[in-house]
């Protein structure tokens, strides 16, 4: 007959617990629009490839509407993954609502702050980058007018804006910045005929740079301003290739770098909850030179967005944030 002394079974039960714990898949539930809208959710989608390229697991599902979010994280959680990624703000509420039923389980989200001792949330300083962006695009424009196409009228596109002005406006103290927001709904960034209209406007006007900060509404902005010869600016992803040539430079927020942290960390046992803001000293922000752009990037421009890059690194440029100082005074 088999004895096992108290200490056994206890050894026995954290080795057990260990092992299902480092066995956990991570999972991941994408914004509305899909792992393939060529923006936000494709960035985060850079960030499961990487882990899976490594040797992981991951488990995905995609919105097609924002009521699916609380079922899919809970459903996920429910089955044992861990860390459970929410893309995108629209599902803090959801997230808020399935962490504190699952307190063993790690969660992240990106792009909102949710409160939960098993919640690590990642927010990103745009400012800083659309600041990189504006320069840029103040320094291309030959009319002294560019544009802006937002997604939803939301503080993070409200601070990508006035980054972006601020930016412009050091490259050109007479910039003229035309700027339409798509909608008031998340649907606000999965419109691309409405985003090619928006664009179409202040090309009109005449915009002969414009920026897109819309997810899957400015893969309009940017197919627009290719067909009108003027440039496009992308963001979230590197977008350069969509229209090579025609694209000025991409902003991207470097939603892989937050994805694979969560599941590396996850998979390392250094999970942390609490907020991760990332910035351009952090590299979560930054712009994108290759072949596709190289011909577009003079290297007075390039000099200038590097110095910027170390500048507001360093502090000596301060980009304004609406979120936090208020008002945009540009």
């Amino acid at each position: 007959m088999l004895r096992f002394t108290s200490g056994v079974i206890a050894a026995v039960c954290a080795a057990f617990v260990a092992t299902t714990a480092s066995a956990a898949e991570p999972a991941i539930v994408y914004s509305v629009g899909g792992k393939f809208d060529g923006s936000f959710n494709e960035s985060a989608f850079a960030g499961v490839k990487r882990f899976q390229d490594q040797g992981g697991t991951v488990r995905e599902f995609e919105l097609e509407r924002d009521a699916q979010s609380l079922q899919a994280l809970r459903n996920f959680a429910s089955r044992g993954a861990s860390p459970v990624v929410a893309i995108g703000f629209n599902q803090a509420n959801s997230l808020g609502q399935v962490a504190p039923n699952f307190p063993d389980t790690d969660f992240a989200i990106v792009d909102m702050v949710v409160d939960q001792p098993n919640v690590r949330s990642y927010v990103f300083k745009e400012h800083e980058g659309a600041y990189i962006g504006g320069l840029l695009a103040g320094m291309a424009s030959r009319s002294g007018t560019i544009g802006f196409v937002g997604g939803m009228d939301i503080p993070i596109i409200q601070r990508f804006l006035c980054g972006y002005k601020q930016g412009a406006q050091a490259a050109r103290a007479d910039i003229r910045v035309l700027s339409n927001m798509t909608g008031d709904t998340p649907a606000a960034f999965a419109d691309p005929v409405r985003g090619s209209e928006l664009a179409i406007g202040q090309i009109n006007q005449g915009a002969d740079v414009i920026i897109q900060a819309a997810g899957g509404t400015g893969i309009g902005v940017l197919q627009a301003a290719a067909d009108k010869g003027v440039l496009g600016m992308g963001t979230d992803s590197n977008q350069n290739g969509l229209h090579p040539g025609k694209v000025l430079t991409s902003i991207r927020k470097r939603v892989d770098n937050a994805v694979y942290d969560s599941f590396q960390a996850a998979k390392d046992g250094t999970f942390e909850p609490g907020i991760k803001v990332l910035g351009v000293a952090d590299g979560g922000m930054d712009w994108v030179l290759d072949e596709n752009n190289k011909d577009l990037i003079t290297p007075d421009m390039k000099a200038a967005a590097d110095a910027a890059v170390a500048a507001i690194t360093d502090g000596s440029v301060k980009v304004h944030d609406v979120v936090t100082d208020g008002a945009c005074p540009f």
